[in-house]
This record gives C-alpha cells, structure tokens and sequence, in this order.
C-alpha cells in the first residue's frame, strides 16, 4: 500500500469514532440487563435474551397493560431503536408517568401490525391523537421482521420515523413537557414484542 493510502486510511479509522461519539447518542439499553429500568411487579413479562428486550405474556397473565420503564425522566430527546412486534400489541412511551400500580399514561407510538403510525394518548381521554394513513403505514412496517425507529421529541413536537419514512408529525400543546420512556405488552391475547440497539440523544 502507497504511503498516501496509508493516510487515507488512518485517517477514515481515526475520523469514524469522533464522529459517533458528536452524534451524542448513548445506549438506553446495555444489551446485557435491565439496569436503569423498572421492571413490573410481575418481573417475568421483560427479559434479556440474546441482547434484545424480551416483552411476552400468556393467556391470561395481565389485568391491564404492563410496561418496562427507564428510572429516570426525559424532556427533548431523540430515541433510536428497532422493535420486533411477532405478535400482539406494544408500543414506545415517551414523556409519560409511571402510577404507583405500574400503570403508565401520556404519549405512545404503536407497535402492532394495523397499528402504525398511531399516536395514542395511553391511560388518558383523548385516544388516537394522529393516524399516518394505514395502507402506507403497512407497506412501510416490515411484518415479523426489525423495524428501526427514529422519535424526536421537541418541545410541543414529537416526531417518529419508521424505517426512514415520516409517520407521525404533530405540534400540540397538550403534550407533557417531561417524563419516562416505557415499553409496553398489552392486556389481552399472549403477545410477544422484542427491542434492540435503544439509544438516546438528550437535546438542549
């Protein structure tokens, strides 16, 4: 190799890392336990498996919807992920409020076939806040298979991409100005709902 491709290269191995670390991205998630989270009481509906975020139920097993939910709050952030939705219903909490029961109420993006690019207003009045048209939202969301997920939320502005198409852009008043990120299994049929790579960017 010349001595200028040397450089060249160098210079791409040395360049890569500095530009990860301004991304100010950093791991929700540490791939091996749910440190940082709050687990239900019922501790068996969230596991560590092979490096994802297992939420699964049985038949029966919840009176309401359960949730795992970061320990601490948040108030602008970007949320990166992929979620993996192999059967049921789940979906990502943001600026949300845990209820000593574990109940868990504010803003959710939906996770369940027929159900993305809902914003809903989980425990709350106002139910479906914004729809992202169905028969689009099927065509962008990869049944059974990783779905990678981008949600920025700004102010009175929350904005979700899913596998780099826009389906959620609101602007509304009535947002929470902070709070818990949650994951969520829903009450009714056995589901199972799998999560990688979570990372978050604080804004200022």
């Amino acid at each position: 190799m010349s001595t200028r491709l040397t450089v060249v290269a160098l210079l791409i191995v040395a360049v890569r890392p500095a530009e990860a670390q301004d991304e100010g991205f950093r791991p929700l998630f540490n791939g091996r336990d749910l440190t940082g989270w709050i687990v239900p009481e019922d501790e068996t509906l969230f596991s560590v498996v092979d490096g994802e975020i297992v939420g699964k139920t049985r038949a029966g097993q919840l009176k309401k919807n359960e949730f795992l939910v970061t320990d601490r709050s948040y108030r602008d952030f970007v949320l990166r992920g992929k979620v993996k939705i192999l059967s049921g219903n789940s979906g990502f909490q943001v600026r949300s409020t845990r209820s000593p029961n574990g109940a868990v109420a504010g803003p959710q993006v939906d996770v369940a076939d027929g159900f993305f690019g809902v914003l809903y207003d989980e425990g709350g009045t106002r139910g479906i806040i914004e729809r992202f048209d169905p028969a689009r939202a099927a065509e962008v969301a990869r049944k059974g298979d990783w779905n990678e997920f981008e949600i920025t939320v700004k102010g009175n502005h929350l904005k979700a991409v899913l596998n780099g198409t826009t389906i959620i852009d609101r602007e509304d008043p009535l947002f929470p100005k902070e709070g818990v990120i949650a994951l969520q299994v829903h009450v009714g049929p056995p589901m199972e709902v799998r999560f990688k790579d979570l990372m978050i960017k604080e804004l200022e």
